[in-house]
């Protein structure tokens, strides 16, 4: 792999840097004269150059040197990416760049593994964007961010000013390896990496001044191209389409440059890469010709049942129950497919913490076109993560994998909630027979308990408390069940699977011909989970400073005074974070303590306000703003009296990807005056 002459200076540079930082002159000073004295006793024997380099073997200078020295595959903005599960180094953002910590993922470039090096050398063609001023020296601007994944790695670009053609340079450095334990550690050559059929997935997403995140395409590049160029390079030009209604039109073109390290000692031949390409897609196109045709079958069947599903289910969900749905491409895609068994390592610890993650991820309603009809548009899981916002859809698929990865039988579920409104959540089935519903916008959970229409009027029936009226399906990433009941009414649906009188089943076998992971090419790969990209004890005191800021000037306004009471400020914490324990878990604690210390520190003839409240952002201005619009606010931010002491507390709770909660709350004592 080749490098330009500024970049090997620099990669010099840090070299040097780093064996200045490891003393490592004093430490071959002291082998030199450890291994002098050792062999004095030999006369006039000369030590050469590579008994001494033995003897730096042995003490271990060599190992020490080369396991400290590595090197970042990809600079980042935002530290959401590229590491899972480890710990992250810090750096700062430029000046268009939301505030968040960026983080750099140290990797080690092993001579021994196939690495891609994919560099991104500029877009151009952003039509949209045409207009766009060129943006000032510390002027807040819309940027776009590129993501990657292959291969169960990620990586995002840096943030770049919106424009016509953006000035996107990165270079990405992907393993390329087999999964199987035993071709794990072996150089993959030119036929082993012919087979591999994963796509780079790449996807852009532009970032307004608000903060507030878009879709602008989502790609996916087949890289194998490379393995038939000479010297292992090539240049290509990947044109990317919009989402959604605009998937057919042209978002931009980005320029790439593929690069094998180490070279191929032998390419392949053009024909045989488009050959194999050929035949995967054919091999794909089969299996879902196959797939439609059953799924046909089975809805005519279906229908068949009873004549009630002609008039009800259908109206609701006809485009469900033929197990299909348009991702963000306009791609027909089995539902099956958008859920995956998720394990997020220790990322989150249990069910209610994944649960209460994704009710963390910004909600998005489906665009409506002309005449008022919704959109049917699900996500792919990628997509979705790097937006952090989406439908019901995606927040209920991305639940239900997260809750397979805690062990759990779970399942999406399709129907109605209050008012008619089409709706999507997620259900599990317990070992005891037990049913519970997991909303996921808002982490509650249901028990459910159906309702026995036979009972006799005066047995008592349980009340439901979960707000779905009506369910038509569900499914997970291998089962595919249609609701074939009498009445679709969720209080009064058994969920005994097993019975086939109420659940008509797809077959698995045929959901595992076109779900499963590598069952064909045309199924987006699963991203893994990562790490939290904000740092929460320098995110709340900087939001804190910021609306200590926000809450002065506005009572300056108003002509009145602004006394902070440190100590009360710091008694807020207990509560906030009890808060967030009882959104995760759903048990309340430590109010007790938190009361007795607010008693404790207001003193007699005085009167204690408190005012808490939750967001999903971190903008001071909009949080201000929004707590002003409460009556019960604005009383303790204007608050008039004697002695009169304001405190407002902040805490930031990170989790993975880049979602956060957000607890706010102020308070003041006085003493009332009459």
């Amino acid at each position: 792999m080749s490098l330009p002459p500024e970049k090997a200076s620099e990669l010099k540079q840090i070299i040097h840097d780093h064996l200045i930082k490891m003393d490592i002159h004093g430490k071959i000073r002291d082998v030199l004269a450890e291994t002098v004295r050792g062999d004095g006793h030999h006369g006039q024997h000369v030590l050469s150059e590579e008994d001494f380099m033995h003897a730096l073997q042995r003490r271990g200078i060599v190992d020490d040197v080369m396991k400290d020295l590595s090197f970042t595959n990809v600079l980042a903005s935002h530290p959401d990416v590229y590491q899972t599960e480890a710990d992250t180094v810090n750096k700062s953002a430029t000046h268009f760049v939301d505030k968040n910590i960026a983080q750099l993922k140290p990797t080690i470039i092993s001579p021994l593994r196939r690495h891609l090096y994919l560099q991104v050398l500029g877009g151009k063609a952003f039509l949209e964007h045409l207009q766009e001023p060129e943006p000032l020296p510390g002027q807040v601007c819309s940027t776009f961010t590129l993501h990657l994944h292959f291969r169960n790695q990620r990586f995002r670009s840096k943030p770049v000013p919106c424009a016509c053609e953006p000035d996107i340079q990165e270079g990405f450095l992907l393993e390329v390896h087999r999964d199987g334990p035993g071709d794990a550690g072996k150089m993959a050559d030119a036929t082993t990496m012919l087979s591999i059929c994963d796509p780079v997935h790449m996807v852009l997403i532009k970032t307004d001044t608000s903060g507030d995140t878009t879709l602008v395409s989502s790609y996916f590049l087949d890289w194998r191209t490379v393995l038939g160029a000479p010297n292992g390079k090539t240049n290509v030009s990947v044109e990317l389409l919009g989402v959604g209604s605009e998937c057919k039109v042209p978002a931009g073109v980005l320029n790439l440059k593929l690069e094998l390290y180490p070279p191929l000692t032998e390419t392949l031949s053009p024909d045989v890469i488009t050959t194999q390409q050929s035949l995967e897609r054919q091999r794909t196109a089969e299996k879902e010709r196959l797939f439609l045709v059953y799924a046909k079958q089975w809805w005519q069947e279906f229908l068949e049942i009873r004549p009630s599903h002609q008039s009800k289910l259908v109206k609701i969900f006809a485009q469900y129950l033929v197990c299909v749905v348009k991702d963000e491409n306009g791609v027909n895609r089995p539902v099956c497919s958008y859920v995956r068994v998720l394990r997020a390592g220790r990322l989150l610890e249990s069910p209610r913490q994944g649960a209460r993650f994704v009710s963390l991820l910004a909600q998005e309603k489906a665009p409506v076109v002309g005449g008022g009809v919704r959109q049917e548009q699900w996500c792919s899981m990628m997509a979705f993560l790097c937006r952090n916002k989406g439908d019901c859809e995606d927040h209920a698929t991305l639940l239900c994998s997260l809750l397979l990865g805690f062990g759990l039988d779970a399942y999406v579920c399709v129907g109605t909630k209050t008012k008619n409104i089409p709706h999507t959540w997620v259900m599990t089935c317990g070992t005891d027979g037990s049913v519970t519903f997991w909303e996921s916008f808002t982490a509650h959970r249901y028990v459910h308990r159906p309702v026995d229409p036979d009972a006799p009027p005066m047995v008592p029936q349980p009340k439901p408390t979960y707000p779905y009226r009506t369910i038509g399906c569900v499914f997970n990433h291998k089962m595919f069940m249609a609701n074939c009941q009498p009445s679709d009414a969720v209080e009064l649906c058994v969920f005994d699977f097993a019975d086939g009188s109420r659940w008509k089943a797809m077959s698995e076998e045929a959901i595992r011909s076109v779900c499963v992971p590598g069952s064909t090419s045309s199924l987006p790969p699963t991203p893994p989970i990562c790490s939290p990209s904000v740092l929460p004890n320098e995110a709340s005191n900087q939001l804190e400073l910021e609306m200590r800021y926000l809450l002065a000037e506005h009572r300056k306004d108003l002509g009145l005074a602004t006394v902070w009471d440190d100590h009360l400020s710091y008694l807020l914490s207990a509560a906030l974070c009890a808060y967030e324990l009882e959104r995760c878990t759903g048990v309340s604690c430590g109010n007790e303590e938190f009361q007795d210390a607010v008693r404790r520190a207001v003193p007699d003839g005085h009167t204690f306000k408190g005012f808490p409240i939750h967001f999903l952002h971190r903008n001071a201005r909009r949080a201000f703003a929004t707590c002003l619009r409460s009556p019960f606010c604005e009383e303790i931010v204007c608050c008039r009296g004697d002695h009169v002491r304001l405190a407002v507390r902040v805490r930031v709770f990170a989790y993975p990807e880049s979602a956060c909660a957000v607890w706010i709350m102020f308070a003041c004592k006085y003493r009332s005056v009459l």
